[in-house]
């Protein structure tokens, strides 16, 4: 059920479908962003050319075959992702592939825990401001009645206006550290909460927007009415999600190409581009670019007649989160029973969260009940720049080992580890530098979680948001119709608590 203040982005009208000789398309990038570009502009009936640099789709939240010691065949990812409720455009995107919404299973509860002790959770909680924020506040052990007069409330009700795009003019010229500074959260309220949130975007506070700390206490808590709670892909990824959309958009006429790597985009001969691939090319009438933040830098910097000045100086001025390590173990014994599918962390040297895969995903379930084991991951963002990857490995394992004290006698039957450097930063006062959709030339649009789009989204809902703006705006050029979107609202859900909040701010 979507939140009744759920905002609607009409489609461009048009056409239902392409009439004689459809345009063809190429999609730079098989992540959410290429895959939802791609599969609206394929169901429209345009000839879609897919290319992933890699042997998978799905992007960052792909995954591929490997084996293990024992002779266990299983799927490796790049780690833990949370469907959250509010994410309408991915599931609508996951809903051509799986109408009865079986693919993803929900989780009890979104626990917190610090290093101190503290620990909180989203279970059970209103799904709406104010209630939700009351009820918290009210079973929170870290959110004490007794610490709120030390509260900033003009900078904490902020919180209850938030309202997109304005909050980039208000709050992106400082970092999410001194925004929270000035909000004088109790300790362990800030540590246990406000950071874990922040690091999901791969990023210490003090190098990532304040702006984009409040949109996602927006999107996530205090502007939607669909909770904190999230669902969790019940098969790996490739399995359940990426695989079968691969198939459907083969089955709609697209061709899917992995493990080809677009080098340049050129002036074509016969038609407006021309995508070098390798040795060959392709003649495209539009190219959409879903890359991420290395590949697009390297596309366009290899594609001088692409663009303006401007517009090529604002990609190039792209810059990646730090380094993160993914560490996943397959061990001989068994955690506890009662441990929660994820848990965030905090405090806990470089370990921000850990999850126990075989308490919700089918093959590490299968894997475990055939071993007598577990399946863990471990989760360790920002990582320090004087920090080795096998420093960070043995860190996090240490880690593990304090919060679950049960691992210490497990053996270890087979490890993967996945060290990346390509999430995109959002730095303060780095908004109005992004990339948009819409590029200099009406035919090349850009999409990703990298993308300004003034629209409420984050993470993979902004990749698939931004993948269907993409398909939009070519299919409005060419009179043909797209596809809704939706969001959470776009300003505070509350018209007395904005009210309030804004009164405040003037005083």
């Amino acid at each position: 059920m979507r939140d009744r203040r759920a905002v609607r982005v009409p489609a461009p009208v048009g056409r239902a479908q392409f009439e004689g000789e459809a345009p063809a398309v190429v999609v730079v990038g098989g992540g959410i962003a290429g895959l939802s570009a791609a599969t609206l502009l394929a169901e429209r009936g345009a000839r879609v050319v897919l290319c992933e640099r890699e042997n998978y789709l799905g992007g960052r939240v792909g995954g591929w075959s490997t084996r293990l010691a024992d002779g266990s065949e299983v799927t490796m990812t790049r780690g833990f992702h949370a469907f959250f409720r509010q994410y309408y455009n991915l599931r609508a995107l996951l809903k051509r592939v799986d109408p009865a919404g079986r693919a993803l299973v929900g989780l009890p509860d979104y626990p917190l825990q610090h290093a101190s002790g503290h620990r909180d959770g989203f279970a059970g909680l209103p799904t709406a401001v104010p209630w939700n924020a009351l009820a918290f506040l009210r079973s929170s052990p870290t959110f004490r009645w007794r610490d709120l007069p030390q509260v900033n409330a003009r900078a904490a009700l902020s919180l209850l206006d938030v309202s997109v795009p304005r909050v980039y003019e208000e709050l992106d010229g400082i970092d999410a550290a001194s925004y929270l500074e000035q909000i004088r959260f109790p300790e362990a309220a800030h540590a246990l909460a406000f950071e874990v949130f922040s690091r999901s975007f791969f990023v210490h506070p003090t190098r990532m927007s304040a702006a984009e700390l409040a949109v996602m206490f927006h999107i996530y808590f205090l502007g939607s009415g669909e909770g904190l709670l999230f669902d969790v892909a019940a098969d790996p990824f490739p399995h359940g999600l990426w695989e079968p959309l691969g198939r459907h958009l083969a089955s709609l006429g697209a061709t899917v190409c992995t493990g080809v790597e677009v080098r340049s985009v050129q002036p074509g001969e016969h038609k407006r581009f021309s995508v070098t691939i390798g040795d060959g090319s392709i003649e495209a009438d539009a190219v959409v670019l879903a890359a991420d933040v290395p590949g697009l830098r390297t596309v366009v910097g290899a594609s001088p007649a692409l663009g303006d000045a401007a517009w090529r100086e604002q990609v190039g001025e792209l810059r990646t989160a730090p380094r993160f390590l993914v560490s996943r173990y397959w061990l001989d014994t068994p955690v506890d029973p009662d441990r929660p599918g994820f848990l965030g962390t905090s405090g806990h040297d470089l370990l921000d969260n850990i999850s126990v895969l075989n308490h919700y995903e089918h093959e590490a379930r299968a894997w475990a009940a055939r071993t007598g084991g577990a399946v863990v991951e471990l989760h360790g963002y920002a990582l320090p720049s004087d920090v080795d990857e096998g420093s960070a490995r043995t860190r996090l394992w240490e880690q593990l080992t304090e919060v679950y004290p049960e691992t210490k006698r497990a053996a270890v039957v087979d490890e993967r580890h996945e060290l990346r450097e390509d999430c995109p930063l959002f730095p303060a006062r780095g908004y109005t530098r992004r990339p948009a959709v819409v590029t200099p030339d009406d035919f090349l649009v850009v999409a990703g979680d990298l993308v300004r789009i003034d629209l409420p989204v984050a993470l993979m809902e902004r990749a698939a948001t931004t993948g269907f703006a993409a398909a939009n705006h070519l299919l409005q050029r060419w009179g043909v119709a797209g596809t809704d979107l939706w969001t959470v609202p776009v300003e505070g859900r509350v018209p007395l608590l904005r009210s309030v909040a804004r009164r405040w701010r003037t005083l």
